[in-house]
């Protein structure tokens, strides 16, 4: 009688064992299409309207997402340096070359712009490593085709665009205020041989002169960088 039994309990404990193994495989699935669910409405219905100032998640988005967490970091901290860049590079290197509206200008703001200059190039490189950091956590990601459709729209969004629209106006921006500094220095090189007087510059000599001149058309000749970095500024 112990031995059917032990051979009914036997016969009962697999079917019973797989059973559980299938309900815990079927809520894992579950879990990971909730969470991929959630994570491409997130995408849609948040991302894709906060352009480039992308919101940091919660720890209870954190959860919801699950992995697909680590996906969204790579666009937020790529936006977060796009952020950074215009912050701390492109509106600060904008706002003091605007400041330049006669030649003592030149003069008087040199060391700003020439702050500002140092900062663009560090930005430039900063976004540069960013980028290839970001293209190469993007190759590694492993998302099924309906996730891989929209984060491939939003990462256009995010990452690609406001990369390309950098790319040239960081190093044209810091080409233009390296010219800057040079007329500065130029002008103060000539020391009391320079006289400013209603907006104007005056030397005593042709040579003198003719230098600077040549430093104003090279200036005009990139001050398109500015009207370029304006732009990406107000288009943010």
């Amino acid at each position: 009688m112990s031995a059917t039994r032990s051979t009914l309990l036997s016969r009962f404990r697999l079917p019973l064992l797989m059973l559980f193994a299938a309900v815990l495989l079927n809520g894992c699935g579950d879990s990971e299409s909730d969470q991929r669910k959630a994570f491409i409405d997130y995408l849609q219905n948040t991302v894709m309207r906060s352009g480039e100032q992308l919101p940091r998640l919660s720890e209870d988005q954190k959860k919801q997402f699950g992995n697909y967490a680590n996906d969204y970091s790579l666009l937020y901290r790529f936006a977060s340096e796009v952020n950074n860049a215009i912050e701390q590079g492109l509106k600060p290197a904008v706002s003091t070359l605007n400041t330049i509206r006669t030649p003592q200008d030149y003069l008087s703001q040199r060391d700003a712009v020439r702050h500002a200059s140092g900062t663009l190039s560090v930005m430039a490189q900063q976004i540069q490593q960013a980028k290839s950091e970001a293209e190469k956590g993007k190759s590694a990601l492993q998302q099924p085709e309906d996730l891989k459709k929209v984060y491939n729209t939003v990462w256009q969004q995010v990452v690609t665009v406001p990369a390309s629209q950098l790319a040239p106006v960081l190093p044209a921006l810091q080409s233009l205020s390296q010219d800057v500094v040079q007329t500065g220095d130029f002008l103060q090189q000539q020391g009391t041989s320079v006289s400013f007087k209603d907006g104007g510059v005056q030397f005593p000599t042709q040579q003198q002169a003719t230098q600077y001149n040549m430093l104003m058309s090279a200036l005009i000749a990139k001050s398109q960088a500015l009207s370029q970095a304006t732009q990406l500024i107000q288009s943010q």
